[in-house]
């Protein structure tokens, strides 16, 4: 069951990479951008954080949320890139990335075990932020479709390694797994409000 998940949303990403990857050829503005695309996301705390939160969250939600959830958020982040490049105008950007990673945080935390819509639409108010911050930061210079690529793939990623750090922990101790999950989330939560007041 969690194999052919894992295996729809590694098919998923792939073919929603698969036309833009196709451009990308070196020394090009696609291979420009696919490189800066993929580095955004792991550049920054905030973005690596949310990230692999959304991950973790997916594994304790189990079943369909597994590929659901991290899907929805990569959707809408892509959606929410498009308006950045396209320079319009969203507020509170660096706002809502600090929330996301101090409510997702203390989401985890808590175990909150949501129904698989609410979570699917927690993270993808959050992946807004997230995704117009990639597209507005894109270098002028930077293919447009292969840039976006290079994020979506970059976050698809980070996202497995959350669900992966998830497995990890469960495997760990049945009985301290959840305990490592929580106290895990609560320290993303306080690093959340340490980007939220400019601290971190």
């Amino acid at each position: 069951m969690v194999k052919s998940a894992l295996g729809r949303l590694a098919i998923a990403s792939s073919l929603a990479l698969a036309p833009t990857l196709a451009f990308a050829h070196p020394g090009g503005p696609e291979a420009h951008g696919f490189v800066h695309g993929f580095a955004h996301p792991i550049s920054g705390l905030d973005h690596i954080l949310a990230m692999v939160l959304v991950g973790i969250f997916a594994w304790q939600l189990g079943g369909r949320a597994l590929w659901l959830v991290p899907a929805t958020f990569v959707t809408v982040m892509a959606l929410g890139g498009g308006l950045g490049m396209a320079g319009i105008n969203l507020p509170f950007v660096e706002i809502g990335i600090a929330l996301s990673v101090v409510v997702l945080g203390a989401i985890v935390a808590f175990g909150v075990k949501a129904p698989v819509a609410a979570a699917m639409g927690i993270v993808g108010l959050f992946a807004v932020f997230h995704g117009y911050a990639h597209g507005a930061e894109m270098p002028e210079s930077a293919g447009g479709l292969a840039y976006a690529a290079g994020f979506m793939l970059a976050t698809a990623a980070l996202h497995v390694a959350g669900i992966g750090v998830g497995f990890l922990i469960g495997k760990i101790s049945e009985t301290h797994g959840q305990a490592v999950v929580r106290t895990t989330g609560a320290l993303a939560a306080v690093a959340g409000v340490g980007l939220l007041t400019g601290l971190v």
